[in-house]
């Protein structure tokens, strides 16, 4: 049941990844579901209230979660808990807190310090969530699948972008045509750099990688239309996205 739980979470808030998910071989799907309903929980938290206390008690409460399982001692029973504490190790409780860690500054109102926060921000959130799953799927080197997952994390934060601005949070490091064709950019280089290193992931792991699989067109048409991006026209109509996802799914991730 926790692990149909985790499905229908995933599918209700985020259904993009669903379908990613869906995409993947049925095992790779049993690691993936609780990993990504988890995602939701830690992402939503800071937004179902508009008391910062309440939110960091939120995140809190999950930190707890992980140090149980990485205890493996006794865990608390919860849906999504209970279909993670069937997946995780230590290794991943641990990364998992960390990204948990860096979601404290969804919270808040404050921008960005420089470029090397934005991007260990996108690190700790996006890319330690994708290298747990990658590793938990049977082996990847971390430093192709963190490529990767800069490059889908940008993705979606830019398509965020214009709801984030409207909240007043500050999530790019310059909002500008100029700031955000520069992010594309940047995040584009290093889908680049992870395609170039795909030999070192193993196929069993690429399920992960799936669920970047509409990045690549979102940064080029950033980079091509920054007012794209401000305007929240990113989006890929359902059919395209549709094609993507199929193709990544028949050729690969790096496509």
């Amino acid at each position: 049941m926790s692990f149909a739980a985790c499905a229908a979470l995933v599918e209700k808030a985020d259904p993009e990844r669903f379908r990613a998910i869906m995409a993947a071989p049925v095992n790779a799907r049993q690691v993936l579901f609780p990993l990504y309903a988890f995602n939701v929980e830690i992402i939503r938290a800071p937004w179902v209230t508009k008391e910062p206390m309440i939110a960091e008690m939120r995140l809190q409460w999950w930190r707890y979660v992980l140090e149980e399982i990485a205890s493996g001692g006794k865990v608390r029973r919860h849906e999504v808990v209970d279909g993670l504490a069937a997946v995780l190790d230590v290794q991943g409780a641990k990364d998992l807190d960390a990204m948990i860690a860096a979601r404290r500054w969804d919270i808040y109102n404050d921008p960005f310090a420089n470029q090397a926060d934005f991007d260990a921000y996108i690190h700790d959130t996006a890319g330690l969530l994708m290298i747990t799953a990658a590793r938990l799927l049977g082996g990847q080197d971390d430093a192709v699948v963190a490529d990767f997952a800069y490059g889908a994390g940008v993705a979606n934060l830019l398509r965020a972008l214009p709801v984030l601005l409207d909240r007043q949070r500050q999530p790019v490091p310059e909002a500008s045509h100029t700031g955000i064709a520069a992010l594309a950019d940047g995040a584009l280089t290093r889908l680049n750099a992870a395609r170039k290193g795909k030999a070192r992931i193993a196929p069993p792991a690429g399920a992960a990688l799936l669920l970047g699989h509409a990045a690549r067109p979102v940064l080029t048409r950033a980079l091509a239309d920054p007012q794209a991006v401000l305007d929240g026209r990113l989006e890929l109509s359902p059919l395209r996205q549709s094609l993507r996802l199929s193709h990544a799914a028949l050729r690969g991730w790096w496509v």
